[in-house]
């Protein structure tokens, strides 16, 4: 009988407590709620270690894009380099977040890992070791106090059905004696059933108070067997509630940058450079080497040497004693040398070109009727304030209403060093090759980039033409074709 014991038939559950038949079945459940909450923890890891991957990825990628808008901008000086420490912030504080999402993932995820291991044990049935053990234990104890359990109940319901068959044998005995037609032998059978039904309310009564009795006398072996398997219960989940604790308080700490010795020196050296920002200073270092404080070559008069002929140069080669040139001036200057993006500053070709010999500007005027500059066929356009290589234009421009050699004097007379020569049309170009620029006057692209032919080839094989960002200058005609 014993082998066929079941908790849970014939036993009905009045109440919700844990002493009742089968309502142990809660603390055996925890235990496989505990192999769960190691996988729920270890997955809310693993999120937060992909959030802070992520978010290191971020920074990153937000640092080197905005490192490179402000070096490529007009901002300059100590306010750049504190405008820069911000990125250089940002990826310090991406190693540190990813130093955490290590953490998360090497220690704290493959600790869980390994303590589930080794407090779950799964069976070749299926199911945990642990949850078999607590089932078994629990019905052990619970199996002689459930099978008393069981007679109460069965011997309460025949003291039950005794006093209702007493109380219907009563009834009946009354109504007989008020009915005339009823014969005395009838009488006699009602009278004697009535007799039998109070002896069976005394035998089913007895019966009942003995099974109670009994049940009451087993209660307390039962609440101690039941106590037992509860407490070993109780310890399992104290391990796995106090390894929860400790793994939440492991993972806190790595998670709190700010107990971080090197996070806190990031924004101390944050702050630093910040205060190191000095607008006094960078606005000498402008004048210095962008305003009035640079140093200019001033034209000054020189005197004609027939020794200071010589050869011109392939950018002077483009026609025969084309041109003359101004002597003494020198655009770019003694400038001041500083490591900064800003200490460059050329001229750009719509300009006079700088003398580079004392060629006498009036030599063999009548038979050359050479020109004094070439013109310019289209503005330079506007260059963006994130290139910072552009050449900026100087303010003195031979397009000026009071310069002597403009096209056209004040009077609106024909200036006489114009060039009859007639305009080339522009045509767009794009680039074969490479090709770095040798001199000041040479144009720098890669292959692929596009530009505009101003000029056609001469006879040293250059042509001139102007970049999208609007610098003009020479370039070799055969590293360019036409564009479809």
């Amino acid at each position: 009988m014993s082998g066929s014991y079941d908790d849970s038939v014939g036993v009905e559950v009045s109440s919700d407590s844990f002493w009742e038949v089968g309502n142990y079945k809660r603390t055996v459940k925890r235990i496989d709620d505990g192999h769960r909450l190691c996988n729920d923890l270890m997955n809310c890891i693993h999120e937060r270690a992909r959030i802070e991957k992520v978010y290191a990825q971020q920074l990153t990628e937000w640092a080197k894009r905005w490192k490179q808008l402000v070096e490529k901008g007009p901002q300059y000086g100590t306010v750049e380099r504190a405008w820069c420490a911000f990125m250089s912030e940002a990826e310090k504080v991406s190693e540190l977040h990813l130093e955490v999402k290590g953490s998360l993932m090497n220690e704290d995820f493959e600790k869980i890992k390994n303590w589930q291991k080794e407090a779950f044990h799964k069976q070749m049935m299926g199911g945990f070791k642990e949850t078999k053990e607590a089932e078994d234990g629990f019905r052990k104890a619970q199996k002689p106090w459930a099978k008393k359990l069981k007679e109460v109940e069965a011997a309460k319901k025949a003291y039950h059905a005794a006093c209702k068959e007493e109380k219907l044998a009563i009834s009946r005995e009354t109504n007989s004696k008020a009915d005339p037609a009823l014969n005395p032998e009838q009488l006699k059978k009602l009278q004697d059933k009535v007799e039998r039904s109070k002896q069976d309310v005394l035998k089913t009564k007895e019966k009942y108070e003995k099974s109670l009795k009994e049940l009451d006398n087993a209660t307390p072996q039962y609440m101690e067997n039941m106590e037992q398997v509860f407490e070993q219960c109780q310890q399992f989940e104290e391990k796995r509630l106090r390894f929860f604790r400790e793994v939440l308080l492991e993972v806190q700490k790595h998670l709190d940058l700010s107990n971080v010795a090197s996070y806190k020196n990031i924004y101390r050296e944050l702050e630093q450079n910040i205060k190191t920002a000095d607008a006094v200073e960078d606005l000498r270092w402008f004048r210095a080497n962008q305003g009035p404080g640079m140093s200019m070559n001033w034209p000054q008069f020189e005197e004609w040497s027939a020794d200071l002929n010589r050869t011109l140069s392939r950018r002077e080669k483009k026609k025969a004693s084309d041109g003359v040139t101004l002597t003494g001036i020198n655009q770019m200057g003694d400038q001041v040398s500083q490591p900064n993006k800003h200490s460059s500053l050329s001229v750009q070709s719509n300009t006079v070109q700088s003398v580079q010999s004392s060629y006498n500007p009036f030599e063999d005027e009548e038979d050359t009727g050479s020109t004094v500059s070439e013109k310019e066929d289209n503005k330079i356009k506007n260059v963006s304030s994130y290139e910072k290589n552009q050449s900026y234009p100087t303010d003195w421009s031979d397009e000026e209403s009071n310069n002597p050699f403009s096209s056209t004097d004040a009077n609106g007379d024909t200036n006489p060093f114009d060039e009859d020569t007639p305009p080339t049309m522009e045509v767009r170009v794009r680039a074969l090759y490479d090709y770095e620029g040798q001199e000041q006057d040479e144009l720098s692209f890669k292959a692929g980039d596009e530009l505009t032919k101003m000029e056609n080839e001469d006879e040293q094989g250059w042509c001139k033409g102007r970049l999208d960002n609007g610098q003009v200058g020479l370039y070799p005609a055969n590293y360019v074709e036409p564009i479809q």
